[in-house]
């Protein structure tokens, strides 16, 4: 057998691994990760609560460390960073306090009547925020509230309109695949319905049977793989899923081991699927007395899950807006030189002391074009740093240049 009649025959042997490749993991969508999603019960959500929001996380801000000094010295920010840390988190708290909103229609609402929730669905779709993500949560598909959240999502879509950029469904509480299949039939009959395009959801992580099936499979992989490219990302939920392994109430937290495990699985999970991952929250929040006690906290978590490679998180309160900002920045302005200078290197342009590889190369350029889109690094830093614009760094990145 010649070489040619050999590569042939295992390009044939291998076909169908290559498209099931290829299908089950297509890379990056080729969009925006936000750095956080806050949820909003669905009865004090407003037109206006994206600007409520930032106008309280300055007023926050202003009483409670007016000045960069003092901001800094509650989170111990390096002095060299901390004036510009400071002034991108209140100018981000100016022009776009809240990447991502969602107005939530499950815990944070509760159970109502129907005409009351029905009421609700109708008012949220009429009021569009202005952030550059929204969707809302609607109850999940488990038995009790199965015909109360359709009901609601059926509500909400019919008097949403048109379909705006960055909208997407949460789902909460998945325990099974066959909820992910159903929800898919789901938005399947609406898109009919309303003439709507194709809608998206993101898989909330708040159950043990999501993380381990009774067969002892992991089932939000497949949970993923049955969703296909409707599932944009997973989000860890921590207090239900911390509560439904028994950890008491006093040690529930982002950083317990039963957390770091389910997103350990979260995350390999969504590799190379384009599914984003997020982090879950914390319920100390930074009000009265306890805010710099909560600032130094959420800024020390928020840090911890961008260490583990987790990019997103949820905010609960507008006092958690600054310190979200301020822990996100630092970490982009911390790791922004080296990584200027390691792309550099790699490009022939300079030298570094690190032989990097495609991949982690990748992963560099990921890192700063994520750095760009929040806000913590400006193209022209870029620019002048690795000599390349955001289409070249997003190519670097391997990131596609539309979402599809």
């Amino acid at each position: 057998m010649s070489l040619e009649d050999l590569i042939g025959a295992l390009d044939q042997k291998l076909a169908a691994a290559d498209a099931a490749l290829a299908a089950d993991y297509p890379g990056d969508r080729g969009v925006r990760q936000p750095v956080h999603t806050v949820y909003v019960p669905a009865d004090r959500y407003t037109a206006g609560t994206v600007d409520d929001w930032g106008t309280r996380a300055r007023a926050t801000v202003a009483e409670y460390a007016g000045s960069a000094a003092a901001f800094a010295q509650v989170l111990e920010l390096p002095a060299a960073l901390a004036g510009e840390v400071y002034d991108r988190m209140r100018a981000k708290l100016e022009r776009e306090p809240i990447e991502d909103l969602r107005i939530d229609f499950e815990d944070g609402y509760g159970n109502r009547p129907d005409d009351e929730e029905d009421a609700a669905a109708i008012a949220a779709a009429e009021s569009v925020p202005g952030s550059p993500y929204f969707g809302l949560r609607i109850k999940s598909l488990e038995a009790p509230t199965r015909r109360r959240g359709v009901r609601t999502l059926d509500l909400f879509l019919k008097h949403l309109g048109a379909i705006p950029d960055g909208f997407v469904i949460t789902l909460p509480k998945v325990t099974s695949v066959e909820q992910v299949e159903a929800m898919v039939l789901v938005l399947e009959t609406l898109e009919r319905a309303y003439g709507l395009p194709r809608l998206k959801f993101e898989i909330q992580v708040e159950t043990p049977q999501a993380i381990l099936g009774s067969d002892g499979s992991a089932l939000i992989a497949r949970m993923v793989k049955a969703g296909g490219d409707r599932v944009t990302g997973l989000h860890y939920g921590t207090y239900d899923y911390s509560a439904s392994l028994g950890v008491a109430a006093a040690y529930q937290s982002m950083e317990h081991p039963v957390a770091d495990h389910a997103k350990d699985v979260m995350q390999l999970a969504a590799a190379g699927t384009g599914v984003f991952v997020s982090d879950g929250s914390t319920n100390v929040l930074p009000v009265g007395d306890a805010v710099h006690d909560a600032w130094r906290l959420h800024f020390r978590l928020v840090r911890r899950s961008l260490a583990r490679g987790i990019y997103q998180g949820w905010d609960m309160h507008p006092g958690q807006l600054p310190t979200r900002f301020a822990a996100t920045y630092l970490f982009y302005r911390e790791g922004f030189e080296q990584a200027a200078g390691r792309l550099s290197a790699y490009l022939g342009r300079g030298e570094s002391g690190y032989l990097d590889e495609p991949a982690t190369a990748a992963a560099l350029a990921a890192f700063v074009l994520r750095g760009v889109e929040c806000g913590a690094i400006d193209t022209a830093e870029v620019d002048k740093l690795i000599g390349i614009d955001p289409p070249e760094l997003a190519t670097l990145a391997r990131r596609k240049v539309t979402e599809g």
